[in-house]
């Protein structure tokens, strides 16, 4: 049994130190702000509302009958323009594989969300001191957000917490503001969540090990513990 009280030792050093990272990733997330941790310093609470003659809109059966395969039709609005969004694949969350097409519902143009567009939303929706610095369009995983699963636009201003704004390139959706108060708290979520590969929850392979070793430690101390039973280690 030499082997199993060895293995339960180095087990529980392991259990420990995560122990110690959930104590004091779970005091921090006492004493952070809730508002600055999501991102939200410097977004923009304004909404804006365009008021428009839904009778100059293009008939919806008519923008249908140009797109193939469209799923579903909503209206939406973007920078004071009414547009048709158009789910061509529609998932049960937005942050799922989508495929849309934005139509201008005034002329029935098919607009792409380009480098232009991107930024203008990215303005509309931030209200700090900075300026775009830079703007680019990423397809695969995003680091500030890993549940995305759409190619975004990411444009970063240059003020003094480095905010960064995420825009959908299919939909124009904001997927939201990161800053450096928001990635110190998605530091302590990985630590707490265990979530050391980024994937934005706790179902991976390391919450999966953690609780194979916690069994591993439970039934190594029950055996230990028979062990020193039978040789009369306890006394009353």
């Amino acid at each position: 049994m030499r082997w199993v009280r060895k293995i339960h030792k180095w087990v529980s050093i392991i259990i420990a130190i995560q122990f110690l990272l959930w104590l004091l990733s779970g005091l921090y997330f006492n004493v952070m702000d809730g508002s600055k941790a999501s991102g939200r310093t410097y977004k923009s609470k304004q909404v804006h509302q365009v008021q428009y003659n839904l009778n100059q809109l293009l008939e919806p059966q008519l923008v249908l009958q140009k797109h193939d395969e469209v799923v579903e039709l909503n209206t939406v609005e973007l920078l004071g323009q009414p547009y048709y969004l158009l789910a061509h694949e529609k998932a049960l969350y937005a942050h799922f594989v989508n495929r849309y097409s934005l139509v201008n519902a005034l002329t029935g143009q098919l607009v792409a969300m380009d480098k232009t567009m991107a930024n203008a939303l990215a303005k509309q929706s931030y209200n700090g001191p900075g300026e775009i610095i830079e703007s680019k369009l990423i397809s695969n995983k995003l680091v500030d957000f890993p549940k995305q699963k759409n190619p975004s636009w990411q444009i970063n201003f240059n003020d003094e917490i480095n905010t960064s704004v995420y825009i959908e390139a299919g939909s124009g959706r904001i997927v939201g503001h990161s800053d450096d108060h928001k990635r110190l708290a998605d530091i302590a979520f990985m630590l707490h969540f265990i979530d050391y590969d980024n994937v934005g929850g706790f179902n991976n392979i390391q919450n999966w090990l953690f609780a194979f070793f916690t069994l591993w430690l439970t039934l190594s101390g029950l055996i230990w513990t028979i062990e020193l039973g039978i040789k009369g280690r306890y006394t009353p």
